[in-house]
């Protein structure tokens, strides 16, 4: 029997197969309002067949964007559009999921395909915070450093959009904590200079996730599962960052708080790191945090194949693969990946059984 295929239960919710779609930005909404290409993207990777949709990063706060086009959940008047997208992953039989995130310092660019550059203040860009007024680039302006109360109002804001997120309809809420935004950017001595309570010392570094962590699990309810997604190193050797052994205790101390998984990515939070990228790259950092932190984690990173897939579930290595290139080239991944790997009992969608021969 295929492990890809078969379901996993995270709590109360039940997902049909290991394969999750992955957040991908795509940077097409205003004022974080999703669109109809919210509901085409997200919900032909459902009917494609996939176990669990997530949304792309969605900001928690207009200045938690990371360009002014991205997916908001920072007011009550994103719940509707939220909804359709939901119902119609629910109606699937996919699990909805959503991403909660603040870009800290590297908010306020533009659009990649414009040139990702951070933009100026006022026109179209902002001020951006984070743990130390030390810039992602050298020529971006240099971020804020977050006061106390700048500190308390982040917490709020995941506060509140873990509220809206059951109120639309999602069944997982996974906090981000990787790729250089605030909270990662909070865990890396490259990126957190300061001298009190949320800097120095491992415990103080990590500080704000949890805090973070616990804020949402107040309002998120006991029986539906939270993952956070961290960058598990950040692959300058030899210099002040974050590593693996980091991460092993970060994730050690999640699974203390009621997280149900790791998403396991790395990496984004200086310019001048060497990753050594190739196929699942990524996936040895997932098994060792599985196993030496005792928590399920998912793989992510160059995951191409069903053969791929299936041998990291099979090999123990990771509990739940997550894609997104492979998910951009080919909505419909899950059908064929079952037909490669004999899946007799996989249903396709009514509306598509004539292309399954």
């Amino acid at each position: 029997m295929s492990q890809l295929f078969q379901s996993i239960s995270f709590r109360s919710v039940s997902a049909p197969n290991r394969i999750a779609v992955s957040p991908m930005c795509q940077y097409s909404s205003d004022d974080g309002f999703s669109t109809d290409w919210h509901l085409v993207h997200l919900g032909t990777r459902a009917v494609g067949g996939a176990g669990i949709v997530f949304t792309e990063a969605a900001a928690v706060s207009p200045e938690g964007r990371i360009s002014y086009a991205d997916l908001g959940i920072w007011k009550d008047e994103h719940v509707t559009g939220l909804t359709r997208v939901t119902d119609f992953i629910c109606a699937q039989g996919a699990v909805p999921g959503i991403q909660l995130a603040h870009a800290g310092r590297k908010a306020g660019t533009e659009k990649p395909w414009l040139g990702r550059q951070q933009l100026p203040i006022g026109e179209r860009g902002w001020q951006a915070v984070g743990p130390s007024a030390v810039p992602f680039r050298e020529d971006d302006h240099p971020p804020k450093a977050a006061t106390q109360t700048a500190i308390e109002k982040v917490i709020q804001d995941f506060r509140e959009a873990a509220r809206r997120s059951l109120r639309a309809g999602f069944q997982v809420v996974e906090i981000h904590a990787a790729h250089g935004y605030l909270l990662h950017s909070f865990h890396s001595q490259a990126s957190n200079h300061r001298k009190d309570e949320y800097g120095g010392a491992f415990e103080n570094r990590i500080r704000l996730t949890l805090e973070v962590v616990r804020a949402v699990r107040e309002v998120w309810p006991e029986e539906l599962p939270l993952f956070v997604r961290i960058s598990a190193d950040d692959w300058l050797p030899g210099r002040p960052g974050w590593t693996i052994d980091d991460s092993v205790r970060l994730a050690q101390t999640l699974n203390n708080l009621d997280v149900d998984l790791i998403d396991v990515s790395s990496g984004g939070n200086h310019p001048e790191q060497q990753i050594e990228i190739g196929a699942g790259y990524q996936v040895p950092f997932a098994e060792r945090i599985k196993k030496e932190a005792g928590i399920p984690t998912g793989a992510v990173g160059m995951i191409t194949t069903a053969a791929q897939a299936e041998t990291i579930l099979r090999t123990g290595q990771a509990d739940l693969i997550l894609m997104a290139r492979e998910f951009l080239r080919n909505p419909y991944f899950p059908l064929q990946a079952a037909d490669e790997l004999r899946v007799k009992d996989f249903a396709w969608p009514k509306q598509y059984e004539r292309g399954k021969r």
